[in-house]
């Protein structure tokens, strides 16, 4: 059988600050971030199905990727838990509700790589992650590809 990648774009609202930074993204600033997201499958033979000649039903990848990263990063302030200010934040006000801290970076690189790990094990067994690609600006973007790894 032949093997088909499918790909499903996102788009959400972030903001993020880049603790010790040398440049003005040390400060609070935020990104309309464009997600794709690739799998590899076979298309679905059953006659039965009413998913034939799929190899996922977008709707159904979108509410994965919805789940696991959009609902949770969308209208949020990303910040490095290791930022005494990004404690701080948290709880102080109903404008910081939404502040999400990462042991990371929070570099389109390392969100990135947070999310394919996000993504990995919640996916249908029939399909593998093949390729995701974050665009942080219209210019600007960072890719993953399974067969880097």
């Amino acid at each position: 059988m032949t093997k088909i990648r499918v790909t499903k774009e996102f788009k959400f609202e972030t903001a993020h600050a880049l603790m010790g930074y040398d440049g003005l993204c040390k400060h609070i600033h935020g990104h309309s971030y464009v997600l794709l997201v690739t799998v590899l499958g076979e298309p679905i033979q059953d006659p039965d199905s009413p998913k034939l000649g799929m190899v996922v039903d977008f709707g159904d990848l979108k509410k994965i990727v919805r789940k696991e990263i959009v609902d949770k990063m969308d209208h949020c302030l990303i910040l490095n838990k290791k930022g005494s200010k990004a404690q701080a934040l948290l709880n102080s006000d109903e404008m910081f509700e939404r502040v999400v801290t990462v042991p990371y970076q929070p570099t389109s690189e390392n969100m990135l790589i947070d999310f394919v790990e996000r993504l990995k094990n919640k996916l249908p067994k029939n399909l593998a992650l093949k390729h995701m690609l974050l665009r942080e600006t219209i210019t600007s973007y960072a890719e993953w590809y399974a067969e880097d790894q």
